[in-house]
């Protein structure tokens, strides 16, 4: 029995009494009246009438639908949390909350809001939700702002003073321009930190090369740990108690800290701090860089007093206490607002396996300035998406009992982050903010199920944005299958849904926008995501073509552009390992930066399956071209109709829908680095089998729905196979064309004649039509081969009859490419036509095309496996 029903009856019970003492009889007569108690009481002796006012004004006072609880700036823990009355702090708020549901009190039946006022709440400790605080679906815990809410775990520098004198080490440069103030102290000694806030805006840890330039590093010995790299012309490097150096590795970087120098004229030797010394030194992948071509690994090195010397820059002191900063010329140092991050963890929901937190939801809260500290105490070897390797190491022997080809092992530890949750269902974000965070944003880590992460702004993020699911345990080896036989450890059902995801990863380059690990029936939909240093979604880990914990995984809608902006081996979605009924479609995928250090230039992908991603549909993806890769991928994938003849509804409909776009004015200012752009040129793959031992038609059909390419791109003769693609697919095909088990693959991509319609005739072309593949040799004469390259390099200006003649015939493009001295002819044709009725017109009234072709003839000769009066062979396409 509830509140209002007790004092009902209290009320009914009372207007018995009186209509008794007035010769009214029964209940229904008393309801009657009751109904009209106004008029009722006035009408009666007015012994009766201050008790009925009191009664009256608690009814109209009593809300049956929750109980509010009410947290203000102005709050006094002991009060009782009413809106007259409210508590001081969110810690209070969720013990008085826990206490009744503990109590089981009637109040709580429709649920608990616990509304907060405006302001900024700094925290001491990471707030806790536990299995005692959870709702359940009727009565769900709300934590709720209507005005603008910050849990901070920053704390305020004050006391800053222009620096008189000189201090040992900085640059002359700075002399007079920089400022200095006291470390704070917090929680009984110096605070320790690596990001700071000056006015809302992120400083720069002072580094040896300003703005976004990086050093090449020299050399890297991996017996003596050891690295070189060039000396700077007016930089010391004597005092290194405390000097970092960040490394750019492919698709990760490593903060290693420098434990000695030793200069030697104009090169450094750097040794490091154990034990990312040791880690970074015997992991093969990925490893410092060293190449000729594309240059050596990019660095630089940071935290020195030396090193400050540009607006903007920060250093702090430890040792003595102290907190310098060259403030930009827009900073008053007298009125600014510095922060610093203080705690590692905001806000933590820790439930069990066997009791987990459910039902709570955190509305239109701000968590801001949380630190992290493990680079600084450990180092950071990251092995892929944020996670840091423990150990790792190349394997003697290679090989384990998943992955016989296996050369290495690794073991990862998992960044730690603002707001932390597991074992959770029914717990959701939204319309928060995630800012000002040095490392993960928000990370739902294992046992979760059921959860929303819905309308939420993530920016100026240190790590990854948003972390979901298992990755690896610190004691398991990353590569082995992870499938728990409690399944209540999986991550289960979450969505991921409409939060815009901008200038993340800005610490770590090798996090993500949406990292998610062994995941189940996961949800990623309508997200923005960019500015972003690394992939802007990834989903699997494992490199595995086992059986393992995800399958049903949906990526759909998301639009993802202005990314990459520092590393390479990197794509707008990103999937490793088995995953059957995944679905990876309608996204709108763009605009990819040109990172200044890459290794391998071209290295960049739209779209990436990488080892052991099996089981998928890739379909309806918008980009603008078809730069995908597909590395080892297993069975069972279908890419269908994806690239930039995808609808333009697709492109227009991913994103934020409506109701969120709002959060569209949150944007970042791009970089003006400059954007990728992928030139799609043909090229031809011609797979040689032994014994005639030639895949049948099926089986290539299934090949090219899980490989990109249409059937009508293979063409059979004998025991030949020829694929008529696109460059961007070349990099894929080269590993997936292994699996046809071929005794030779070749490679055409030497174009060195090319007819076009368009270009040579002043016509545009059909919409569509069918390719005629030819094959013959040109004659062992090296003498004979130049003749050759060189009549047809001077054909359109000495010849030009021959084009007359492929106009004639409606030849839409004709091509020849050359490996060794085999040709690939390429005749394209208006669709549905036959070469054998368009050939006759090159010659029609066109004599100087017999001449032309009695002249080749002498150049030519038939491939291996052509009878003795045969030169060129048609392959016929598979279906």
């Amino acid at each position: 029995m509830n509140r209002l029903k007790i004092c009902f009856n209290i009320m009914c019970g009372f207007c018995n009494l009186m209509l008794r003492e007035d010769n009214y009889h029964g209940f229904g007569y008393a309801y009657q009246d009751f109904v009209r108690l106004p008029r009722f009481v006035s009408s009666r002796t007015n012994r009766y009438k201050p008790f009925f006012i009191a009664i009256l004004l608690f009814l109209l006072s009593f809300k049956a639908s929750a109980v509010d609880i009410y947290v203000s700036l102005k709050g006094i823990d002991t009060n009782l949390g009413t809106k007259e009355k409210p508590l001081a702090t969110l810690h209070a708020a969720i013990r008085k909350a826990r206490e009744l549901r503990r109590l089981n009190d009637s109040s709580i039946k429709d649920g608990v809001k616990i509304i907060m006022g405006k302001g900024i709440y700094q925290l001491h400790e990471p707030l806790v939700l536990r299995p005692e605080d959870s709702g359940t679906k009727d009565s769900p815990t709300e934590i709720i702002a209507n005005e603008k809410v910050v849990l901070s775990g920053g704390v305020k520098i004050k006391g800053w003073k222009k620096l008189s004198g000189n201090v040992v080490g900085l640059p002359k440069e700075s002399i007079g321009k920089v400022w200095v103030t006291d470390v704070p102290n917090f929680d009984g000694s110096d605070l320790q930190f690596r990001q700071l806030w000056v006015n809302g805006n992120k400083a720069i840890r002072a580094k040896n090369y300003n703005g976004d330039a990086m050093g090449r590093i020299l050399s890297w010995n991996t017996e003596t740990e050891t690295c070189k790299i060039p000396m700077q012309k007016g930089i010391n490097l004597a005092n290194v108690k405390g000097m970092e150096m960040l490394i750019h590795q492919w698709w990760a970087i490593a903060n290693l800290r420098v434990k000695s120098v030793k200069v030697v004229g104009n090169e450094a030797e750097l040794s490091f701090m154990q034990p990312e010394s040791r880690i970074q030194s015997e992991h093969p992948w990925p490893a410092p860089w060293i190449s000729d071509q594309t240059g050596n690994s990019a660095f630089y090195l940071s935290n020195a007093i030396q090193f400050l010397n540009e607006p903007g820059e920060w250093f702090g002191d430890l040792e003595n206490h102290k907190l310098y900063y060259w403030p930009k010329p827009s900073e008053n140092m007298l009125n600014a607002e510095v922060i610093a991050p203080a705690i590692e963890n905001l806000l933590k929901i820790e439930g069990t396996v066997d009791n987990p937190v459910s039902f709570v939801n955190f509305k239109g809260i701000s968590f801001e300035h949380s630190t992290w500290l493990r680079p600084s105490k450990h180092g950071h070897v990251p092995h892929q998406a944020g996670m840091y390797m423990l150990d790792a190491y190349k394997l003697k022997t290679p090989g384990t009992p998943d992955k016989a080809a296996l050369e290495n092992q690794a073991w990862v530890g998992r960044p730690t982050s603002a707001v932390e949750v597991t074992y959770a269902n029914h717990t959701s974000f939204e319309n928060c903010r995630f800012e000002h965070l040095a490392s993960t944003g928000l990370d739902y880590k294992k046992g979760t199920s059921d959860n929303l992460i819905q309308g939420n702004l993530f920016k100026d993020v240190g790590g990854s944005a948003i972390l979901i699911g298992t990755f690896s345990d610190e004691a398991t080896e990353v590569h082995l299958p992870y499938n728990p036989s409690d399944k209540r450890e999986i991550s289960t059902n979450d969505r991921i849904e409409n939060n815009l995801i901008t200038d993340i990863t800005n610490e770590d380059w090798g996090a993500v926008g949406i990292g998610a690990g062994y995941v189940r029936g996961i949800k990623i939909l309508h997200n923005e995501i960019s500015d972003v240093s690394y992939s802007g979604i990834s989903m699997g880990w494992g490199w595995t073509k086992t059986q393992n914990a995800m399958k049903n995984n949906t990526i759909s809608a998301n639009k993802i552009h202005h990314y990459g902006k520092h590393m390479y081996d990197v794509a707008g979605i990103y999937t490793l390992s088995a995953q059957p009924e995944s679905f990876i479609t309608e996204n709108a995928i763009d605009s990819i930066y040109k990172a200044p250090y890459a290794h391998l230039p071209e290295h960049w992908f739209y779209l990436y399956t990488d080892e052991g991603s099996s089981y998928f549909t890739i379909k309806n993806n918008w980009t603008p071209s078809e730069k995908y890769l597909q590395n080892v991928n297993g069975p069972d994938n279908l890419w269908e109709n994806n690239g930039p003849k995808v609808s333009e509804r697709i492109k227009q409909q991913a994103g934020l829908e409506k109701p969120f776009q709002f959060l569209l004015k949150e944007k970042s200012v791009y970089s003006n680095r400059g954007i990728n752009q992928a030139e799609d040129k043909s090229v031809v793959f011609e797979l040689i089998f032994k014994n005639d031992n030639i895949p049948g038609n099926k089986d290539l059909e299934n090949f090219a729905k899980e490989n990109n390419l249409k059937a009508s791109s293979i063409y059979k003769w004998n025991n030949r196979l020829v694929i008529y693609t696109s460059s961007l697919k070349v990099e894929s095909l080269q590993q997936t064309l292994k699996r046809l088990n071929a005794q030779e693959i070749k490679l055409y991509d030497n174009l060195f004649y090319d007819f076009n319609r368009e270009k040579n005739c002043g016509n545009k072309p059909v919409a569509e039509w069918d390719n005629i593949i030819l094959s013959a040799n040109l004659v062992e004469d090296e003498k004979m081969q130049k003749e050759y390259l060189d009549y047809h390099k001077t054909q359109f200006e000495k010849w030009p009859e021959i084009s007359k003649g492929f106009c004639n015939a409606e030849f839409q493009r004709l091509a020849i490419f050359k490996k060794n001295r085999q040709l690939m002819l390429i005749i394209s044709i208006p669709k549905g036509k036959k070469l054998d009725d368009l050939n006759p017109k090159t010659t029609l009234n066109n004599p100087k095309v017999d001449e032309w072709n009695s002249i080749m003839k002498k150049y030519q000769e038939g491939i291996e496996g052509t009878k003795p009066d045969e030169v060129w062979v048609y392959f016929k396409p598979i279906e």
